[in-house]
This record gives structure tokens, C-alpha cells and sequence, in this order.
């Protein structure tokens, strides 16, 4: 074995463990209080967390049944808004038109959570101000010390730094397992997913 492979491996078990369970329960009752109310979640991500976002709307609205979206989903108007807007406000314009409000939700999907001092991932931060100014629940999944999400989120699970150059494959990594854990959380999963329902002869 490899000490790259040993090293990602060891990291990945210790990650792992170091989450806090209290966290996840949170955001798993967060969601379901959405649900129940009849709002809407919006998954919010850039690079490997846009496609996270793409496959957390799948799984949330098809085992869960809460209606989900994504702004990265739709290339054509994603691309419009950044070309014409600016790459900063094409999250948050886009929520704007989807009129989101206090019974919504928006869960970021981010190595690091948005800087507004750093000007990195702007376009989070912004879309995370207008949460708050309209009342939505800001939930994040993020790594480091979370950035502005972790700032003012409701819930936010910051995944540990375990090896400084493997920050952001362990933390694209670990919003897949968050999210797994959380939609099939027994406050919210409503539909069995296909294989746990099917039996398999030998």
C-alpha cells in the first residue's frame, strides 16, 4: 500500500469519527421541520459540491419527498446570469425568482463556506445573506472552519482537517456522506431505496 492510499485511508476513518452526531440530528430535524411545513430546500454548491447539490435533489425529493432544487442543475440559466449578472449574484438572483422565504431552506455544499474577505465563493455568500434576510434556514456541509456559512448558519457540519493537502477530496467526499446519513435519517426517510427493498436470491 501505498503511504498516499494508507494516508487518505487513516484520514477518512478519523474524519469519520470526529463529526458530531448532535449536528446531524439537527440538520435532519431542520429539514424535516421544512418538510412539514411545506417549504422547499435549495442545495447550493460550486465545482465537486454543484455536483453533490445535483445528487442530494435527487435523493432528497425521492426518498424524503421534500421539493428540491438546485440553481447549478440548469446549465442554460446559470450560464445567462453569470454572463450577464456576474458570477457573484447568479445563486442569489436565481433564488430571488424562485421567491424564496422563511418556510425554505438552503443547504451549501463548500470546502470552504465563502469568504467575503478572501472574495472566494461569492456567489455562497451571497445567496446565504438573502437566506437570512427572508428567514430560510441556512444548513452547510463544509470543511476548515466553515467560512460565512458556519458564521450564521442554523446547522452547519464542519469536516475536520485531518491532512492539510487533502482538505478538499475529504471534504467533497464527506458531503456525500452527510447528506446520505441525513435523508435516510428516520425523521425524514418516507421511501425505501431500491436495493434495501429488493430481495436478492443467491
Amino acid at each position: 500500500m501505498s503511504v498516499h492510499t494508507m494516508l487518505f485511508l487513516q484520514a477518512t476513518q478519523e474524519t469519520a469519527v470526529r463529526l458530531e452526531p448532535s449536528c446531524l440530528d439537527r440538520m435532519a430535524e431542520l429539514l424535516a421541520g421544512v418538510r412539514d411545513n411545506g417549504g422547499r430546500v435549495f442545495f447550493l454548491g460550486t465545482g465537486g459540491g454543484a455536483a453533490n447539490a445535483s445528487h442530494a435533489v435527487n435523493d432528497f425529493r425521492k426518498i424524503a419527498e421534500i421539493e428540491c432544487y438546485a440553481p447549478s442543475d440548469n446549465v442554460s440559466e446559470l450560464t445567462a446570469r453569470t454572463n450577464d449578472d456576474g458570477w457573484e449574484t447568479c445563486y442569489a438572483n436565481w433564488l430571488r425568482v424562485s421567491k424564496l422565504n422563511a418556510r425554505d431552506a438552503v443547504v451549501v455544499f463548500s470546502v470552504g463556506g465563502g469568504s467575503i474577505a478572501h472574495g472566494i465563493s461569492l456567489n455562497i455568500v451571497r445567496s446565504v445573506e438573502l437566506a437570512t434576510q427572508v428567514g430560510a434556514k441556512v444548513l452547510g456541509v463544509v470543511g476548515r472552519d466553515g467560512g460565512y456559512t458556519a458564521q450564521v448558519a442554523d446547522a452547519c457540519v464542519i469536516i475536520p482537517t485531518i491532512v492539510e493537502d487533502m482538505v478538499t477530496p475529504l471534504v467533497e467526499a464527506f458531503q456525500a456522506v452527510v447528506w446520505h446519513l441525513i435523508v435516510s435519517h428516520p425523521r425524514l426517510k418516507v421511501n425505501s431505496t431500491k436495493w434495501e427493498s429488493t430481495l436478492v436470491s443467491a
